[in-house]
């Protein structure tokens, strides 16, 4: 990847997290947004795990036939990584890989428990910040946060 792409990907990805941004986001919220993932994810014949969370409660669970438990450890890592930067688990890491580092040699975080892989994006809400998370499992990472964005922007609309 070159410099340039990965400069413009960083500003991709950040344009995302300018316009996706809730009024409000309540437990039916969760729901609309997590059963929309469902759909998009079985019309392609994705198996993916999705898990949506504010703060600590977990508000939303659905792991679709040919995953595994091992999709639900992707979530919780990719999850910490939104928590502890309020940024998606994608932007982070391109974030290191435009400064030509890693992620796991660089962000001095334990990778048992961190992740910074597509897939995992911040649940902000205007004038108040991120207050939970919404993660899908199972693509390759860029897929992964394409599904959750394209699920984001169907619940705003």
């Amino acid at each position: 990847m070159t410099d340039q792409t990965t400069t413009d990907e960083v500003r991709t990805l950040e344009g995302h997290e300018q316009r996706l941004v809730f009024d409000t986001f309540s437990n039916d919220d969760a729901w609309e947004l997590g059963s929309r993932l469902v759909a998009l994810a079985r019309e392609r014949g994705a198996a993916v795990t999705i898990g949506i969370r504010r703060g600590t409660q977990r508000l939303f669970h659905c792991a679709l036939p040919g995953t595994s438990a091992d999709n639900d450890v992707w979530i919780a890592r990719k999850s910490a990584v939104v928590e502890h930067y309020g940024e998606s688990s994608f932007l982070v890491g391109a974030r290191f890989r435009a400064k030509g580092r890693t992620f796991e040699d660089s962000s001095r975080l334990d990778p048992e428990h961190y992740a910074a892989h597509g897939g995992a994006f911040p649940i902000r809400v205007r004038g108040t910040g991120v207050v939970g998370v919404v993660a899908v499992s199972g693509l390759p990472q860029a897929e992964d946060h394409a599904l959750v964005v394209e699920a984001v922007r169907w619940h705003l609309a």
